[in-house]
């Protein structure tokens, strides 16, 4: 039927509107489909604009972790250069240290009044300072460097105990104070150097900063730990200090100048944070103001053993007599003012000296057969890579005997200690205490 055939108005009206809807609608369609095609199209934009900014950040990333690496791996030199820098210029600045404690004690023996022998006990305080300082100066730069590394091994702690009340016990007693070692009969495993240093360390501190009552070390067992605690009756540490102790050169504020009177540095528990780290043995306190502190250090056991008693003494006992008189002397050093004040040492006390400064010049003194030496006193580091212990062999070759000899020198690595034990000699360590090296001399040519 065509459309002129409808004679009906409102079919034609109802024809005419779904022939429109039915456009609109495909109309509609096609601005939809138009739409997501748009909508697709930005969206593909803009992952392509996130991607390109992801990969930009990456790759600043990337220059930012190599740049992070490079500057660790930089740090990491500069502070093996500052250790080994800091090492040479402590042997370098120990020389004129180890001749002005040689002077000292040769000027000490001619004083008379008793003026002049304070104003050397003075010099020697400052010295002993100035050497502890340099020494832990040392040892916190060692430590931060890594270049520390523990020998393990089973450690009784009860004659640790008994030296580390020899050495403080005087100290104490000094200032009215009792000290205490609970006895015990455990074995841990550490360090045996570390750990001693660690807890001298922590005494110290407890006695320096107790004024009256005392200090008591013992032991605790804590589950499959071992705890070592030191108790001590002082002025305590309030709860914001507990971690700025551990800092270097911190001293506590409420200390008066009596508590430091006897030369804290501030340095004693740096030392303490970082060799606990090193050694895995965790380090806490507990504290009160006014009433005292307490140190926890945990270790771990290895097994219990039963330790006989041994008598304790103020100190190592010396040999009575030292006979040193008239005892023959070949002293190499090559360090003018040490040599010189060395030497003005060993003749005050009756000495024959001959001195030289290399192996060629101590062969050269050994050429008058008249003069035959008693003892060989070296320094291990010698002008024109000379070593005292090559010296010493040398010498010994050429008096076809091993005459009694002892290493002298700055050098605080565990080689020197290796080579005078392979050659069979006593090692001391600059700057000497001249009654040491005394006591020492004496024993040697006993």
């Amino acid at each position: 039927m065509s459309i002129r055939d409808i004679e009906d108005i409102e079919k034609l009206k109802k024809i005419n509107q779904a022939l429109i809807s039915r456009v609109e609608r495909s109309m509609d369609q096609q601005r939809n489909a138009f739409s997501l095609f748009q909508t697709a199209i930005n969206l593909e934009n803009r992952v392509r604009t996130r991607t390109e900014e992801l990969r930009s950040i990456l790759r600043r990333l990337e220059q930012s972790n190599i740049d992070l690496v490079a500057a660790k791996e930089n740090a990491e030199r500069a502070n093996l250069s500052k250790t080994r820098f800091l090492a040479a210029a402590s042997h370098d600045i120990l020389q004129p240290l180890n001749a002005a404690h040689l002077s000292v004690s040769a000027l000490s023996e001619v004083q008379t009044c008793d003026e002049g022998r304070k104003l050397v006990r003075q010099v020697e305080r400052s010295l002993e300072t100035m050497e502890d300082l340099l020494r832990t100066l040392l040892d916190i730069s060692k430590l931060d460097a890594g270049v520390v590394e523990p020998e393990i091994s089973d450690v009784a702690l009860e004659p640790l105990f008994i030296s580390l009340r020899s050495d403080f016990r005087p100290l104490a007693a000094q200032k009215g104070l009792k000290l205490k070692f609970r006895p015990c009969n455990v074995v841990v495993r550490s360090d045996r150097t570390m750990l001693r240093r660690i807890l001298q360390n922590i005494i110290s501190n407890a006695i320096r900063y107790t004024r009256s009552g005392g200090v008591l070390v013992g032991v605790r067992h804590r589950a499959d730990k071992i705890r070592i605690e030191v108790a001590d009756t002082g002025c305590g540490i309030p709860e914001e200090q507990r971690e700025a102790i551990f800092e270097e050169f911190h001293r506590a504020p409420q200390a008066t100048e009596a508590d430091l009177a006897g030369g804290g540095l501030g340095l004693g528990l740096s030392i303490v944070r970082r060799m606990t780290e090193t050694l895995g043995h965790p380090i806490a306190l507990s504290s009160r103001v006014g009433r005292g502190t307490v140190f926890h250090l945990e270790l771990l056991p290895t097994e219990t053993v039963s330790i006989e008693p041994r008598p304790t003494s103020m100190g190592p006992e010396l040999p009575r007599g030292y006979g040193l008189f008239g005892t023959r002397v070949l002293l190499v050093e090559d360090d003018p003012e040490v040599r010189q004040a060395m030497t003005a040492l060993l003749e005050r006390w009756q000495c024959s000296v001959r001195a030289a400064a290399s192996t060629a010049e101590t062969l050269r003194a050994l050429g008058d057969t008249a003069w035959v030496p008693d003892i060989v006193i070296a320094d291990q580091h010698l002008q024109g890579g000379d070593h005292g212990s090559v010296t010493i062999s040398e010498v010994r070759s050429h008096l076809r005997r091993d005459v009694p000899a002892l290493i002298v020198t700055a050098d605080m690595t565990d080689e020197v200690a290796r080579i005078a034990q392979k050659i069979g000699v006593e090692l001391m360590r600059k700057p000497l205490k001249p009654a040491e090296l005394r006591a020492l001399l004496a024993h040697l040519l006993a």
